[in-house]
């Protein structure tokens, strides 16, 4: 049975699209069956997996609003056990279009929950905002990564999405958990990294990943590509951060088993 993690923060540009590529790509290297579901309008991590967008027939968006067959949004990748189910724009609007709609938390976990059983994981890409489709990817998840950037207003925010997840624990999902704290962009040289990584540390000690992912150049030149950056540069600080993470996820899986 596949484990759903979202990847959710609602404050823009912390790498949540960056983390969620490369960390599947990571998994899928290590012969882990991987899905990304792209539940942002932008539709970045579509692209950033090589999925052409415009040539995308059934989206997220149909699966949610049309209730489309789901095997039918499936698109291959570079890495031959990881899928993407791409975003598309419309999904700005779905929203509106969802509130008529009969339980319309649980969408998205109807959607997914047939695909559970062909995945070991399956990565939700979440859009920078609390949203009806956030909501739904944090009713669907069995956990959540939140990425937090190594910058001065790094906290800020985190009280909101962790009162969201709270709210959506008592009502609508209550065996959903914290996966972790991920420190992204990290610069080691500076100070006030130093400091933020202490600092979210000891507000959420245990929950915080060891594996911190690096500023690194690399990361935004393989997305341009189309690529993982396992793909793009293996050798990158980029890439064995993102296998790090991976590894350190598959570690922590363990116990559980």
């Amino acid at each position: 049975m596949g484990k759903i993690i979202a990847m959710a923060n609602q404050k823009g540009g912390v790498g949540k699209t960056t983390t969620t590529i490369n960390l599947a790509a990571s998994l899928a290297t290590l012969e882990k069956k991987v899905l990304v579901v792209d539940a942002d309008p932008q539709a970045n991590a579509s692209s950033g997996l090589g999925v052409d967008i415009k040539q995308s027939e059934c989206t997220i968006y149909e699966c949610i609003i049309d209730r489309a067959d789901v095997r039918k949004a499936l698109h291959d990748t570079e890495i031959e056990s990881l899928k993407v189910i791409s975003s598309h724009i419309n999904l700005v609007g779905a929203e509106i279009e969802m509130l008529n709609l009969k339980n319309r938390e649980r969408i998205l976990k109807e959607v997914l929950t047939p695909l559970k059983e062909e995945f070991d994981y399956i990565l939700i890409d979440c859009s920078p905002s609390l949203g009806l489709i956030t909501v739904n990817a944090l009713t669907a998840a069995d956990s959540v990564i939140i990425p937090v950037q190594a910058e001065y207003f790094a906290l800020e925010g985190i009280s909101k999405l962790l009162n969201t997840i709270k709210i959506i624990k008592t009502k609508l999902n209550p065996t959903l958990e914290i996966e972790g704290f991920l420190l992204t962009m990290f610069d080691s040289r500076l100070r006030m990294a130093n400091q933020i990584y202490d600092e979210v540390k000891r507000h959420f000690q245990e929950l915080v990943f060891k594996t911190v992912i690096q500023r690194n150049v690399k990361l935004s030149e393989a997305t341009s590509y189309g690529l993982p950056t396992i793909l793009y540069d293996t050798e990158s600080t980029g890439a064995k951060n993102h296998m790090a993470l991976a590894k350190e996820l598959l570690a922590k899986e363990k116990p559980h088993n």
